[in-house]
């Protein structure tokens, strides 16, 4: 066995070969060299500031309702004894069209018999004026001073029979239109072009005065009431109360429908005339022609009832610079790149919408850098590269193409 006194020896050795490597690495280490940090500046895209003279379009939402709805009503009783053959619900009529018949028989009993009067009651009255011409020539033959008092020489010269008769005469006319007017009354007739909405009678139904037949509305035209916020009322062109439009701004109507996106053209009517207490809005009245599109070529029809989504064109505004919404930070801040590429905090002002663009009205000025890029807050004041520059009238080009 190896002896301490040779552990102790090989163990001195290797301490003495490697503190003598040692020294001898540090005397053939290399010279050290600083060098400065390499700073390379962040890539960013940028929009060119141009100011623009644009009409801001404002969203809103609504519902199509007919332009007018009509509760059809019995005027005369009876028995319903024939239906058009739309009187469905879903039925388009046609102004005009019988939508149904309530039996007419003892109508036209009523109107032969008014008739019969009119002629009786003619008959009468030539009779009494003929009778009073007999009268009047007798009345001359009478010898001078023969005359009584004014209430005898009338009832010799027939006058009272005479206004009896023509007063039968005026009453057999009017019973006759009576008679005419109900007998008309019991066809039912569509008063404008409509679709049948709701049916409330059917055929063999006894049917009293005033009892509901159909409800139905107008096909035509169709109104859709857009809530326009205060905040926004001065980017529109609007009328004062309920004064037509002449001329007024365009409006588009879209929605959804089976996975693809239907619009509708429209035009505003009139305002309601006064702010809702509630949400503090002004309804803007529009209407579409021909919603269903029977008159014309719509691949879709704009049913009533539908919630629509609507896109106003504004009135023109001047000196707008136009920016994506997601570039905005808390406070209305923006990155600016100065002339030296340094992001710069800058606070701007803007008209107050919805939608993914925002419309600065001040701080920003023509030749404006903007950064595009999403910041961190820690880099104000850090130096940036802009890789690309698009004007802000070009971006706004780009958004429009590409809805």
């Amino acid at each position: 066995m190896v002896s301490f006194k040779q552990q102790s020896s090989v163990a001195l050795a290797m301490l003495a070969g490697a503190l003598l490597i040692s020294i001898l690495m540090y005397w053939s280490r290399p010279s050290a060299e600083l060098a400065a940090p390499i700073y390379r500046p962040v890539s960013v895209d940028a929009a060119l500031v141009t100011q623009q003279n644009l009409r801001i379009p404002i969203e809103a939402q609504g519902t199509v309702a007919p332009l007018r709805a009509t509760l059809i009503q019995a005027e005369v009783s009876g028995r319903i004894v024939e239906t058009a053959e739309t009187f469905l619900v879903g039925g388009f009529v046609a102004a005009g069209d019988v939508i149904l018949r309530i039996d007419p028989r003892d109508y036209q009993t009523r109107f032969l018999r008014a008739e019969a009067g009119l002629k009786t009651a003619a008959s009468n009255l030539v009779q009494e004026q003929g009778r009073a011409e007999v009268a009047l020539r007798e009345w001359k033959k009478l010898p001078p001073g023969s005359q009584r008092s004014q209430a005898a020489s009338d009832l010799y010269l027939r006058k009272p029979q005479l206004e009896q008769a023509e007063a039968q005469l005026l009453a057999a006319e009017a019973d006759l239109n009576t008679a005419r007017d109900n007998l008309e009354r019991s066809i039912i007739r569509a008063p404008y072009d409509a679709l049948i909405g709701e049916k409330h009678s059917e055929l063999g139904q006894f049917v009293a005065p005033g009892a509901p037949l159909a409800q139905i509305f107008s096909i035509e035209q169709a109104e859709v009431r857009l809530p326009i916020p205060q905040s926004t009322i001065n980017y529109l062109d609007l009328p004062k109360g309920v004064e037509a439009y002449e001329g007024g701004a365009d409006v588009e109507l879209y929605t959804e429908i089976g996975g693809k996106t239907s619009s509708w053209a429209a035009q505003p009517h009139r305002t309601e005339g006064v702010f809702d207490e509630r949400s503090r809005v002004l309804y803007l009245v529009v209407r579409v022609e021909d919603p269903y599109g029977l008159a014309g070529d719509k691949e879709q029809s704009l049913r009533m009832g539908s919630f629509v989504n609507a896109r106003i064109q504004g009135r023109e505004i001047h000196n707008l610079v136009t920016l994506p919404r997601y570039i905005l930070r808390a406070g209305n801040l923006l990155w600016v790149i100065d002339k030296d590429n340094v992001l710069r905090n800058r606070q701007v002002q803007m008209l107050r919408t919805g939608g993914d663009q925002i419309y600065v009205t001040a701080g920003l000025d023509e030749g404006d850098l903007v950064c595009l890029t999403l910041m961190d807050p820690s880099f104000t004041g850090a130096t940036v590269a802009v890789q690309s520059t698009t004007s802000t009238d070009q971006l706004m080009r780009s958004k429009v193409v590409s809805e």
